[in-house]
């Protein structure tokens, strides 16, 4: 079926869209009206605010259950640690200056979500963007620097998070030392790298002081832990966007959407719709699933669920 060339905007191109036969990147975005497209890439203030609200709401119930002991509280601590690693989400959003409208409002959630999970912004800004632009490319894509699973012991092991907690880490002391090498980072920006990493470094080790000084058990309980226990699941979570998906220019076949329920979507921010985000990068979270009902018959890689991903990803080691 042949596409209507003169779509205006109305509720009409959605099902318009929806009809036609699966079309490459450009194709698609070239489908898509400029109003539409305007309003898919509007940004806002109110919607990032409600959203970050809502997920620091869950973590301080979390931690005031945690910190309390209240009844059951173990079990609080699995969900406040999933919680807590998707705050890697907003940072995500944040450094792609997508989750507010206004820029120093992108600067500070990124800055603060980036302290929480060791991963500094301007650093993972140069990395992520480097990954959009070579998506999936062995040589290229800095997200494939380390070889993904192949064996289902490598699987277990790449679970657990440890090799990317040596990266992180090894990477920041690399920065703040000024010894960081990383070839997506301009030169020009080399030195902002380095304070920043040094930034992170002081405000961690004024954390290891305070903690020597009474407050380590709240560290440890509300931080360190936690982090350690969420970690396996964000690494689960993010082997799932891109792996078993064919190593090709095309977005809509290289990264994968994955339905799921609303409250993954809520702490995900949307971002299981990953082949809409790597499709058209300047959509704020809070549109996506508006994208994805124009993109939903043209994806490549669709799969319902993270179970489903991870029983593919297990059945393909031979």
């Amino acid at each position: 079926m042949q596409r209507n060339s003169d779509m205006k905007g109305s509720d009409s191109d959605i099902s318009d869209i929806a009809l036609m036969e699966k079309l490459s990147d450009s194709a698609l975005i070239a489908s898509i009206s400029k109003a539409q497209k305007s309003d898919l890439l509007e940004r806002s203030d109110r919607q990032g605010l409600i959203h970050l609200a809502g997920h620091v709401a869950a973590l301080v119930l979390g931690a005031g259950w945690i910190l309390s002991s209240a009844p059951f509280w173990p079990l609080v601590l699995l969900p406040y640690s999933l919680a807590l690693i998707s705050l890697f989400m907003p940072l995500h959003e944040t450094i792609h200056g997508t989750a507010f409208r206004t820029a120093w409002l992108n600067r500070v959630v990124a800055f603060v979500c980036g302290l929480i999970v060791v991963i500094p912004p301007v650093w993972f800004r140069y990395f992520h963007f480097e990954h959009h632009r070579f998506t999936n490319e062995p040589e290229r894509d800095p997200e494939l620097a380390y070889a993904k699973p192949g064996t289902m012991k490598a699987y277990f092991i790449y679970l657990t998070g440890l090799s990317i907690w040596l990266s992180l880490f090894r990477g920041l002391i690399h920065n703040a030392l000024g010894r960081g090498a990383d070839n997506f980072v301009p030169e020009t920006r080399r030195n902002t790298v380095r304070n920043e990493a040094r930034v992170y470094c002081l405000i961690y080790g004024g954390l290891i002081v305070i903690a020597a000084m009474g407050a380590g058990e709240a560290i440890f309980w509300l931080w360190v832990l936690p982090i350690l226990i969420g970690q396996p699941f964000l690494r689960a979570y993010l082997l799932a966007e891109h792996m078993l998906c064919p190593q090709v220019p095309e977005m809509l076949a290289n990264s994968r959407t994955v339905t799921s329920n609303r409250l993954v979507l809520f702490f995900t921010w949307n971002m299981p719709c990953h082949a809409e985000h790597h499709l058209l990068p300047g959509v704020p979270f809070y549109r996506l699933p508006d994208l994805h009902k124009l993109t939903k018959p043209h994806l490549r890689t669709l799969d319902t669920g993270y179970g489903d991903v991870h029983r593919q990803i297990r059945n393909s080691f031979k």
